[in-house]
């Protein structure tokens, strides 16, 4: 059912409707430096649970029982002290609001909402959301938590809440974008999985199948976890490979085995130990795999373009070109690098992670932190 959001103060409409929606992973992503396109899809909404906006207090100041009392478990540089459930909307989806001129500074070619609000009701004039639109930004309009109320939207044509799209008819995003480049959706998506990964990895080896799932977390899973698992001494075990110094996990750690798993796919073979499975797209709960795998949460699209990845065929089909296959001109789309999951993604959702207190993943955590590149 949808929603429209209005000012606190003198109850004028701020919104068009809006449906209620996951928060995406990429709400926390900085993304090269270009213009980035609308965090939110028209007509949605989704609400932070977590404090945003000024003022911010450096780490060295709230230490970490402060932090770990609001959900952080890892050093960060500054935390927020603003209020909670903050609600995000594309910025197209607002209606009267006003800039608010000295609260408009930015960092390149738009404004970051450093300064918190900067935009005000029209009518009143009143502060009740920032809008952010900056390079490397994804476009957002983040109304401020008690500037606004929500009100449920009439339906005129009255009748039930609208149906709930089953998996199948989920929102795909494609792997690469036709520029080439690797999708930051992907990129941020894999970022928050990766650190769901490693707490769920318990500091083993980590096997995941070939195609899409390996090329977006092979690499870093090589370069953060052991190389293989860990063979108990004995009179005829090989020799195994000594284990860097960063991916130093329990002793003797048995390795594991990671697969998606979700609606639509199959359920055959073994059952993994760790299973990739999609958030919903409405509420962000994950899907709970069968079996007792222990579940590593994706955003929705980007686990439908895993599990079920569209590519064109290369030449027509005998028989004519079915419908959903394109011709071989232009050629797809393939990124000009290797795949890397979006290190500011991973952190943050890293340090939120209680799994993060263990020494071996703390450890992971630091050496990214502090040394990026070499991992990543």
């Amino acid at each position: 059912m949808a929603d429209v959001f209005a000012c606190a103060g003198c109850g004028d409409v701020l919104t068009g409707p809006v449906t209620r929606v996951a928060l995406p992973s990429r709400a926390n992503q900085r993304y090269g430096h270009e213009m980035l396109p609308a965090l939110m899809d028209p007509g949605t909404y989704a609400a932070d649970p977590e404090p945003s906006g000024p003022p911010w207090r450096p780490w060295s100041e709230v230490g970490p029982q402060e932090a770990e009392a609001r959900g952080v478990f890892a050093p960060v540089d500054a935390l927020s002290f603003g209020a909670p459930g903050a609600v995000v909307v594309a910025p197209a989806d607002t209606r009267g609001t006003v800039l608010i001129p000295e609260r408009c500074d930015g960092y390149c070619l738009g404004l970051d909402g450093r300064d918190g609000p900067n935009l005000a009701c029209a009518r009143c004039g009143r502060p009740v959301a920032t809008r952010i639109d900056d390079c490397s930004l994804w476009q957002a309009v983040w109304l401020a938590p008690g500037a606004v109320r929500r009100i449920p939207a009439v339906d005129p044509r009255g009748g039930s809440p609208e149906r709930e799209a089953p998996a199948r008819e989920w929102e795909s995003t494609p792997p690469v974008e036709p520029s080439g480049h690797w999708s930051p959706r992907w990129t941020a998506a894999a970022g928050a999985a990766l650190a769901h990964l490693l707490a769920a990895s318990a500091g083993a080896h980590v096997s995941v199948p070939d195609g899409l799932v390996a090329q977006t977390f092979g690499r870093a899973l090589e370069a953060l976890l052991p190389p293989g698992p860990l063979v108990p001494p004995g009179p005829l075990a090989p020799l195994v490979p000594s284990v860097p110094s960063v991916p130093l996990g329990p002793s003797r750690s048995v390795a594991k085995r990671a697969a998606l798993a979700g609606p639509g796919l199959p359920a055959s073979g073994p059952v993994p130990d760790i299973a990739l499975v999609p958030r919903h797209p409405r509420t962000g709960e994950p899907w709970q795999p069968p079996g007792g795998a222990e579940a590593v949460p994706v955003d929705a699209d980007v686990w439908q373009g895993m599990a079920f990845p569209r590519e064109p065929l290369p030449v027509p089909a005998t028989g004519g070109m079915p419908d959903g296959v394109l011709r071989d001109d232009p050629l797809p789309p393939y990124p000009h690098v290797l795949f890397q999951p979006d290190r500011e993604v991973f952190l943050h959702t890293l340090a939120r992670l209680p799994a993060v207190r263990q020494p071996w993943l703390r450890r992971i955590y630091d050496r990214v932190r502090q040394h990026p590149y070499d991992l990543f």
